[in-house]
């Protein structure tokens, strides 16, 4: 049985622990709604930016259509870029990118595709280990947060475009963590070379999908265009899953901070059954000693 000393000792320790679970629940909670409010009305743009997309799509010939647009026939390498957090204290947020990524890495190479990853964040990279460290194209580090901006999308999407126009890889797809709530963040796996063109129920709702005369053509749009939805679609993954982060960070704080509070009571109760206890054997001891005598 541990003695005193080291029973408060202890739980000094996790009272400690408690405060600083409580202050990062806190600083989540204070960062979180901005967060949330810039994932949420960059979405209506990043869908809106992928309807017009879809709908030029429809009325180009996909034979000379550009390869952003329709990706190459001969697909044998494929960039996956992988979107995960800077910092780690946020439950299972990058453990989940990390076990999608390694599935889907596995699942390309079994069907014969050579695989590069861009890593979007430390905590991918690290979990992932010496199982990318021979197929990474890129990483790039704190670009997510409240020092992010547009600019730091574009800077991803050019050096993608980069790559792709140098045949260094002919597909691309973009892994991410998406705000949902609080408390629930949904790993999501989207397209990014060939851009996804498949008309959605928001695309159908807004009219999207109804004839338009464009000036000038269709192809010369979507040169200007497809650039611009690639910054634009890894921008709105930026800003999901910057918002997801602080939700995930607020979650399993306030959990830690409720674990800590059931191990400060535990531990209270074996002190004080311990302190009596002593209390109990030392009187004994004294009783015992006066009948002795």
């Amino acid at each position: 049985m541990p003695n005193l000393k080291d029973l408060k000792t202890r739980i000094n320790s996790v009272k400690s622990t408690q405060k600083i679970t409580s202050a990062m629940k806190m600083v989540a909670a204070a960062k979180l709604r901005r967060a949330q409010e810039a994932a949420e009305s960059g979405r209506p743009y990043a869908a809106r930016m992928s309807a017009v997309i879809a709908s030029l799509a429809t009325k180009t010939d996909r034979s000379s259509a550009s390869p952003l647009l329709v990706g190459r026939a001969d697909d044998k390498t494929h960039l996956l870029v992988i979107m995960s957090a800077d910092k780690g204290l946020c439950g299972g947020f990058n453990g989940s990118i990390a076990r999608t990524a390694r599935k889907l890495i596995a699942e390309k190479q079994a069907s014969g595709h050579k695989v590069l990853v861009y890593v979007v964040g430390r905590k991918a990279g690290v979990a992932l280990g010496s199982e990318i460290a021979d197929i990474v194209f890129s990483r790039i580090e704190g670009v997510q947060g409240s020092h992010m901006t547009f600019g730091n999308a574009s800077e991803i999407g050019q050096k993608i475009i980069d790559g792709f126009e140098a045949e260094t890889f002919d597909s691309v797809s973009l892994l991410y963590n998406r705000f949902v709530n609080a408390i629930t963040q949904t790993v999501t796996h989207t397209s990014l070379i060939p851009a996804e063109v498949e008309a959605t129920e928001e695309t159908i709702a807004d009219g999207l999908t109804a004839s338009y005369e464009y000036e000038p053509d269709e192809a010369e749009i979507l040169s200007a265009l497809l650039p611009r939805n690639l910054a634009t679609q890894i921008f709105s993954a930026l800003l999901e899953s910057s918002a997801a982060e602080l939700a995930a960070r607020m979650t399993a704080m306030d959990n830690a901070t409720r674990n800590a509070g059931d191990m400060i009571d535990r531990l209270t109760l074996v002190y004080n059954r311990t302190r009596q206890a002593n209390i109990t054997n030392e009187l004994i001891e004294i009783i015992s000693g006066a009948e002795a005598l």
